[in-house]
């Protein structure tokens, strides 16, 4: 979706939180590969599935984005959207002094295939000796829309032309 149809990002992001980002905002794609260090010292790579920046005006950054597409639930994916996400804001860190700040990004999940037990929404919590910070991951389900609110909410449009 996100090489053949970006255009499909900005319904999405209006849909999973509530924005109302105008079709024409353009989608500008980070870096979606990340090397973690473990605990045990060794390097592994993470590819995040989007990672994006949504710029409205003037080159304005209006908001900053992670969706990972994930086809069951299981209890991993927490911590890889935890992963994903600090690496994100750790590539684009800023330093001023003696002072480092990160941005999370936005994070969702899309459900490709859900039950009654595939939650609404994921929690973070950080604790830190400064307090605590949470924030939410909300999931999309897929299995939730029939073609009738596809359509009704522009989940649908993809400029791309394809050679029939």
């Amino acid at each position: 979706m996100t090489n053949d149809c970006p255009d499909l990002l900005i319904p999405v992001i209006n849909e999973i939180f509530g924005k109302k980002y105008p079709n024409n905002a353009k989608v500008i794609f980070g870096q979606n590969e990340h090397f973690i260090n473990t605990m045990d010292g060794d390097l592994k790579k993470r590819i995040t599935d989007s990672s994006f920046k949504i710029v409205e005006r003037a080159g304005k950054v209006s908001g900053k984005y992670l969706i990972e597409c994930q086809s069951k639930p299981d209890s991993t994916m927490v911590v890889r959207i935890f992963e994903y996400a600090t690496q994100v804001a750790l590539d684009e860190n800023v330093i001023v002094g003696n002072r480092m700040t990160v941005e999370i990004p936005n994070a969702a999940i899309l459900f490709l295939r859900s039950n009654k037990n595939t939650p609404d929404k994921l929690k973070i919590e950080i604790i830190t000796p400064g307090g605590t910070v949470s924030f939410d991951i909300p999931s999309m389900k897929l299995a939730s829309y029939n073609i009738g609110s596809i359509f009704e909410k522009g989940l649908w449009k993809c400029s791309k032309k394809y050679p029939d």
